[in-house]
């Protein structure tokens, strides 16, 4: 059974601790259902809701579905580290196509200023936890690997940030942007070498909405092509890649096969670039770039805006925000916009099939929680 996106919607990122998560998810919630709407007749009822949420209090799906009025139905919360928005929308996708429901609202939320003054605090029950291991430095790690591998120089990790900043100069939505140059970019105050602070995404709020449909309402619908979700597995001294690397490339390899695809269809990407080595690990994993080539993509313009593969158009977590819930389904928001030519002064010219790819969170031992890895097409392709 086929599944197509039918509405869309987010708020503004940045922090916005003024705004309870219920305000947040309101405003992309409301998005969404003018988006579904706006196909004509009468807006049909949902069959159920998928959350995303990370740090939400118990209840924070209620709590900002009731505004509108969304009661009675079923309401399934996920957690799934940074990946829970892709999740949240696989697990909805998943319950279309096995013809359980027909209409469905997926929801990503997260509010973080409220709660972290600086980088997420690790979980003490975790062994690295218990060091001292936060996310900044579990990244620098791959990228010292990769730089002291010679696979990656520290002027092209400075490069996608340069491009995702100012890729977010066309996203009135995004939490910064700006035109830096490489030598700012690595200039800037080092959080954990040799990532510096505008190579870390930020602390953010927001919200972001998604329709899923067993139906096409209008020309202007997205297909969801095929999704795909894994945890990772053992990963230690004897792993041959960085972290995060394997289950990227196998849950890309199982969406891939389930759309009958392969990278050279895709047109654009929105990765996790929590970090700017993130992108660039990534890329490679999926197959966008051969192994080897990543950084020299983002410093040529290859993955920017007018390149042969823009990556993170809408400035990515690094610079549009990083709400945790919300990040996976913000960026589905974002290739749905794409593909139908709304996404203004950062649209991809002739887009048809646009890829997502969100990494959720890191636990002693293992290749990554999670991966989610879907892929969108324009209607009939």
């Amino acid at each position: 059974m086929s599944v197509f996106i039918t509405g869309a919607g987010t708020s503004h990122f940045g922090k916005q601790s003024h705004l309870s998560p219920a305000e947040l998810a309101w405003t992309a919630v409301g998005e969404a259902l003018a988006d579904r709407a706006s196909a004509g007749g009468v807006l049909p009822p949902f069959d159920a809701v998928y959350v995303g949420s990370v740090f939400g209090e118990p209840g924070v799906a209620m709590r900002a579905l009731q505004g509108y009025a969304l009661t009675g139905l079923p309401i399934i919360t996920v957690e799934n580290a940074c990946a829970s928005g892709t999740s949240a929308m696989h697990e909805a996708a998943t319950a279309i196509r096995q013809g359980r429901y027909q209409e469905v609202l997926v929801l990503g939320l997260e509010q973080m200023s409220t709660l972290f003054k600086g980088p997420i605090i690790p979980q003490q029950s975790d062994t690295e936890g218990r060091t001292g291991l936060a996310m900044p430095s579990l990244y620098a790690m791959e990228a010292s690997r990769w730089l002291h591998e010679g696979r990656v120089t520290p002027e092209q990790l400075a490069s996608v940030s340069v491009k995702n900043h100012r890729h977010a100069m066309h996203n009135d939505r995004a939490q910064y942007s700006g035109e830096y140059t490489v030598e700012q970019v690595l200039g800037s105050v080092m959080i954990s070498d040799p990532l510096t602070l505008l190579q870390c995404s930020p602390i953010s709020d927001g919200a972001a909405a998604v329709v899923l449909s067993a139906t096409s309402a209008s020309p202007r619908d997205v297909e969801l092509l095929a999704s795909a979700q894994q945890a990772g597995g053992p990963w230690d001294h004897r792993s041959p890649d960085v972290w995060g690397y394997q289950l990227i490339s196998d849950t890309a390899l199982a969406a891939m096969e389930l759309a009958g695809l392969g990278p050279d269809d895709v047109d654009l990407a929105e990765v996790h670039d929590a970090f700017t080595i993130g992108e660039l690990t990534t890329t490679e994993a999926l197959g966008l770039a051969p192994q080897g080539m990543a950084g020299h993509y983002a410093e040529s313009g290859r993955t920017a805006l007018g390149g042969q593969l823009p990556v993170n158009p809408s400035g990515g977590l690094l610079s549009r925000g990083h709400p945790l819930g919300a990040t996976g389904v913000a960026q589905a928001a974002e290739v749905v916009w794409q593909l139908r030519g709304e996404a203004g002064g950062r649209q991809v010219d002739g887009a048809q099939v646009g890829l997502v790819e969100t990494m959720g969170g890191g636990v002693s031992g293992v290749d990554g929680n999670a991966c989610v890895v879907a892929l969108f097409g324009r209607r009939g392709i």
